[in-house]
């Protein structure tokens, strides 16, 4: 298979619009504008008859065959005949006998008042017009036979003919100006945008993209500086999520090391053996935490909601499991259990997992009370988690669910990441709100599927569509 660039396509589908064009008039043309010449030279011959069978005139006809050739010359010129002779002598332009005997053969066998023929004479075309006329003086009918040569149409069609091609030529030249402008048209932004995208295969997306003019020409500069802008997002997060798991985990590899050195060199830094190995053991435990969440938290970014194993469960059988899982970790908060009843439609594992780094949360900033509930609306659930703690400063709500940032008594960063990106692989959302309490964090679960949400999407926008034509 042959490979073209964008030029040398935008050069043959030039080329071959004006070659198809340039056919189908060669094709078309001839034949309508003769078939048009043709039906105008009836009706001037029908036009010259008429006048004449009302004025009669007289003719003089041609001596002999050559003269009769000689009046294709006269490329306008009508002659005229009438069958039989005897009822009108103002008649009298017979063409040759093998043509006379032909016309006047069609004129007897002829039905109608008026007739259309026309006869081959060595290379011209003879058209001509028989009408039935009848002589008043003698009440004699007859024919009256008029005829002309092609030679108009025939000189019609071929000034038409060569005044077209100089326009099909000049046209074709012309045509050609508007495929350079095009080609330079599409070249420089074509050429802008694939610079920009060598420098992104280079991983250098700093740069933006602005290209001006056209519509589409901006709206693809806008879905590129879309994902430029996601490409910087996702870089940053991708270096601060290396430098927050390499200071996450230094800090217990250190203190592990250091153990472990003192122990082979003898010393002790804690009382007894027994107590300094529980301090590696317990780092140990954290790295381990630390490296579960962030595994978890990588394996969530490369979910898809499809991926989800969704079903119906009621909300207490989920919310007792992570109540009870809890209720000893801080005695002094009691957790309450808010509507078990509700029906949820979700992945029951990753709720659990979203639940659970809820109030995990919840019980680090507690007083006294966590609520855990679930609210029905119309297209779904919204779970939500309400501790009786301090309310959170507004600036710091924005940063809540981002990768590593902890608040004054964080652990690793990740929990409420974790808790956004279940929540939008289910199609919903997370928010925090102070309340007249404390602090809830919110999070909504559509019942539907993504397919069922696009095909509602869908018939919400056909529902409006049809009112706004309603209304004009």
């Amino acid at each position: 298979m042959i490979k073209v660039n964008l030029t040398q396509r935008i050069w043959l589908a030039f080329i071959s619009l004006i070659l198809l064009v340039g056919l189908s008039i060669a094709i078309v043309y001839p034949l309508s504008i003769k078939g048009t010449l043709t039906e105008e030279t009836y009706r001037m011959i029908e036009q010259i008859q008429a006048q004449n069978i009302n004025s009669p005139t007289d003719f003089n006809p041609p001596a002999n065959q050559y003269e009769f050739i000689d009046a294709q010359n006269q490329s306008r010129a009508v002659s005229h005949f009438v069958y039989p002779e005897s009822i009108s002598q103002q008649y009298g332009s017979p063409p040759p006998n093998e043509l006379y005997v032909e016309m006047v053969t069609n004129a007897v066998n002829q039905e109608p008042q008026r007739g259309r023929y026309e006869i081959q004479f060595g290379d011209a075309t003879i058209f001509y017009v028989i009408s039935q006329v009848k002589n008043p003086e003698t009440n004699e009918s007859g024919y009256l036979i008029s005829y002309m040569f092609d030679e108009y149409r025939n000189s019609m069609v071929d000034r038409l003919w060569e005044r077209l091609l100089y326009l099909l030529m000049l046209t074709s030249v012309l045509a050609l100006l508007p495929a350079i402008w095009l080609k330079y048209y599409l070249q420089q932004p074509l050429t802008i945008l694939g610079n920009h995208l060598d420098q992104i295969a280079n991983r250098d997306w700093q740069e933006p993209l602005q290209l001006e003019g056209d519509e589409d020409f901006e709206r693809l500069s806008t879905q590129f500086e879309r994902m430029r802008s996601n490409l910087n997002s996702y870089d940053r997060a991708q270096k601060t999520f290396i430098q927050h798991t390499s200071h996450e985990l230094k800090t217990p590899i250190m203190v592990i090391k250091s153990y472990a050195q003192s122990v082979k060199d003898g010393i002790m830094p804690k009382e007894s053996l027994e107590q300094t190995m529980e301090v590696i053991t317990e780092e140990a435990n954290r790295m381990e935490r630390r490296v579960i969440e962030m595994l978890y938290f990588t394996k969530l970014e490369q979910m898809k909601q499809n991926q989800l194993n969704r079903s119906n469960f009621a909300f207490g059988s989920l919310a007792y499991q992570i109540e009870e899982r809890f209720r000893y970790q801080r005695e002094d908060v009691t957790i309450h259990v808010v509507s078990p009843e509700v029906e949820i439609n979700g992945d029951l594992d990753q709720l659990e997992v979203l639940l659970e780094n809820l109030v995990e949360n919840a019980l680090r900033y507690a007083d006294n009370n966590i609520w855990i509930s679930a609210e029905p609306y119309t297209t779904g659930v919204t779970i939500s988690v309400e501790n009786d703690g301090e309310p959170i400063d507004d600036n710091e709500i924005k940063e809540l669910f981002k990768p590593f940032y902890k608040g004054n008594k964080g652990k690793f960063g990740l929990g409420l990441a974790i808790v956004k990106q279940i929540a939008e692989l289910h199609h919903g959302s997370p928010r925090v709100e102070n309340t007249d309490k404390g602090v809830r964090f919110v999070i909504t679960i559509p019942n539907e599927t993504y397919e069922e949400l696009v095909d509602t999407a869908s018939k919400s926008k056909k529902r409006e569509r049809k009112k706004e034509k309603k209304s004009d």
